[in-house]
């Protein structure tokens, strides 16, 4: 253990060599945005973007938090499980390793909800227009001049009337809009369109407005939903947090001098380390859940 610190002082030195006395911070700082622009997903880094021109991408400030608490926090628990200084700074610096990481889900909720918004907005006003032009094609230009869309949905809009254009038909464009955004009020609604489109309908106000009335209980579902993964979220980090606590309380039932003995064991050593990681494990799983995207199947 001794011989990996002093690998990782011995790369924090040269690093600060290789720089010429330029800010160690600097250099690995650039590195780390370097590897992130050359091998991030497109995706991932639209989201972000997204997250931050939004005003809800994490601040300096909040890193700092995050680093004090989730970073202080796995020292506390690397000590009192082990009364090793060694193991509380590598249990710290593996858990600010995840605070990227809950950042990244972070990003995909915020956006998700952006998304989720978005789509609400595009297909109540869809089905507005189609009551006033009764043609698909004329309700998404209609739709897309109004200023109402942001992107990304903008431009998969504008994208879905050139395909329309080009094709004579809205299958492929439908196809492609319902596989980019697989929510269920979106196939719904084109689904809806394309039926009228091929066969025609005299009087669909009634179809569209159940349309309208299964949108609206869709987004209440949803909003429902995504308070009672609050409530329960709050609940579940509150326990998991509790559980690294089974240690203290094993020394409050024994005393310090018995548990010092007792972690002398490599067996108890590797019970303990397998109750940290198996409840650090349910908790990220846990955040995971409460991050994933909203609304989507």
């Amino acid at each position: 253990m001794e011989l990996a610190i002093m690998i990782i002082i011995a790369i924090f030195v040269l690093s600060y060599r290789m720089q010429s006395g330029g800010s160690v911070y600097t250099f690995l700082v650039d590195t780390v945005r370097s590897l992130y622009n050359k091998y991030a997903p497109y995706t991932y880094q639209e989201v972000r973007a997204k997250t931050k021109e939004l005003g809800q991408d994490y601040t300096p400030r909040q890193f700092l938090t995050q680093v004090i608490l989730i970073g202080g926090g796995a020292a506390v628990v690397g000590y009192f499980y082990f009364y090793s200084i060694v193991r509380a700074i590598i249990y710290a610096v593996v858990a600010i390793m995840f605070i990227p990481y809950l950042s990244y889900l972070k990003s995909q909720k915020v956006y998700s909800e952006f998304i989720f918004e978005a789509i609400q907005v595009y297909c109540t006003n869809v089905i507005n227009e189609f009551n006033t032009t009764q043609s698909f094609v004329k309700a998404l230009e209609g739709v897309r001049d109004s200023g109402i869309l942001e992107e990304p949905i903008l431009s998969d809009v504008k994208k879905v009337i050139d395909m329309s254009y080009a094709n004579g038909t809205i299958d492929e464009a439908v196809a492609y809009f319902d596989s980019k955004y697989p929510y269920y009020m979106v196939k719904n609604m084109h689904q809806l369109f394309v039926q009228i489109t091929k066969e025609g309908a005299k009087d669909s106000g009634e179809s569209l407005e159940n349309m309208m009335q299964d949108i609206d209980t869709l987004v209440e579902g949803v909003y429902r939903d995504k308070m009672d993964r609050a409530g329960s979220h709050t609940k579940f980090i509150t326990f998991g947090v509790a559980l690294y606590g089974l240690a203290i309380l094993v020394q409050a039932l024994l005393n310090v001098d018995t548990y010092k003995t007792m972690i002398n064991q490599f067996f108890v050593r590797c019970l303990l380390h397998g109750i940290i990681w198996i409840n650090s494990y349910f908790i990220i799983s846990g955040e995971k859940f409460y991050n994933e995207d909203t609304g989507a199947e």
